[in-house]
């Protein structure tokens, strides 16, 4: 009777996981591992701007993590089209310090009243970037098949999301980000910030519009003051071969200067037929931060891209240029740049590919602008004027 009882309570312990996985079995896990080997050559420059003091280069070789991610994802049926959805994603830096975790001790501690004693034990302690979870893309709301979606949270702009699908090195070194969206006095124009409220419209004949709120500032504020704000919105059009969008952003920065604002304007447009891809994109941005209230940060930019599919193969061009910053006594002498990608990816199966990539940034002698979306991107830039430089060796795999 005895060995009956432990029998039937092993077994409720098991079903009672696999009814509650049954009950929540609404959602799925995702994500991606991306590293690569980085060879980078710094280049050359100065301390300053235009100075005359001089910084060597250095190089670096260093596995790197790309835009690595898991997240989970899920849904509802509400009914009469009507759902509801959410996701929680976070970025992972593999193989890189400022996500590990080091050992440290703790003492022995004595509990009162005639507790005992707990022994010292060496326990994991994680950095600060480890506390922080769901740092990318995390919201939940609702979705309607005839009246679109609606989401709260952390989420990318309207304004990032209309061009990103055409970068063929988008989320790793090669990633036109580093010259596009320069940042600036809120965190440039590539944002995926938090406090967000999103609408997407449904496609119609394939165009899609999108607009978000966001305000940048969760500290409580008086009658009197103004708040930091973002505004974002897109049309996208996508319908096979072609793509197209044009997106807006402004941002009201009231904790700069009183009137303080920026903006940017966005054009993409992409043809994709059966073995290629072609991209091109422009961007402006323009502020009043400057002298009198001018442009002191704005430029215009190009991007244009191509990727020719072999295959399981694959062979991909980007080139980005970037013009002068500010214009007028604001303006920054010497501060365009460039960025030139190659590479090639050879797909091992639907989920698993290696690549080969070189990219190459050239400052002009007023600016430092270095490459993004990587843990080797901080050592990509010692000073004004340099041309950084990366060979980059790695393997992708989605799950």
């Amino acid at each position: 009777m005895q060995k009956k009882l432990i029998v039937a309570a092993l077994t409720a312990a098991i079903a009672t996981p696999v009814s509650a996985l049954a009950d929540n079995g609404n959602f799925t896990f995702y994500g991606k591992a991306d590293v690569s080997y980085d060879s980078i050559n710094t280049g050359n420059g100065t301390t300053t701007a235009n100075g005359a003091t001089n910084v060597t280069g250095v190089t670096k070789r260093v596995v790197s993590s790309n835009v690595s991610k898991f997240g989970f994802k899920g849904s509802e049926d509400l009914g009469d089209g009507l759902s509801a959805i959410w996701q929680v994603e976070q970025q992972i830096n593999i193989d890189d310090s400022s996500n590990s975790c080091s050992a440290t001790t703790i003492a022995a501690t004595t509990i009162p009243a005639g507790g005992g004693t707990v022994p010292a034990a060496t326990v994991p302690a994680c950095s600060a970037n480890n506390g922080i979870f769901a740092t990318r893309n995390t919201f939940a709301g609702l979705k309607s098949e005839t009246l679109g979606t609606l989401l709260f949270g952390r989420h990318d702009t309207p304004y990032k999301i209309s061009t990103r699908k055409l970068d063929p090195f988008g989320d790793n070194i090669g990633d036109n980000r580093a010259l596009l969206g320069y940042k600036s006095n809120n965190g440039g124009f590539e944002l995926r910030p938090t406090n967000v409220l999103a609408y997407f419209s449904p496609a119609f004949a394939g165009v899609t519009a999108a607009v978000a709120m966001v305000n940048s500032k969760e500290s409580n504020t008086k009658s009197t003051d103004k708040n930091d704000s973002v505004t974002s919105m897109a049309v996208m059009y996508d319908v096979a071969p072609f793509y197209g969008s044009v997106a807006y952003e402004s941002h009201a920065l009231e904790s700069v200067v009183s009137g303080g604002k920026e903006s940017a304007t966005r054009l993409g447009f992409g043809f994709k037929p059966e073995r290629f891809e072609l991209g091109a994109v422009y961007e402006k941005t323009t502020d009043n931060l400057g002298t009198a209230q001018g442009n002191k940060h704005g430029h215009n930019a190009i991007y244009v891209s191509g990727k020719m599919n072999i295959g399981n193969d694959a062979v991909k061009l980007g080139y980005t240029k970037a013009g002068i910053l500010g214009s007028g006594v604001d303006e920054v002498k010497n501060s365009g740049a460039s960025q030139i990608s190659v590479g090639y990816d050879h797909g091992l199966s639907k989920r698993t590919k290696v690549y080969a990539l070189y990219t190459r940034i050239t400052n002009g002698k007023g600016v430092n602008y270095g490459f993004s979306q990587s843990t080797a991107a901080s050592s990509s830039n010692s000073g004004y004027g340099t041309s950084p430089a990366v060979m980059s060796l790695g393997v992708q795999h989605n799950f």
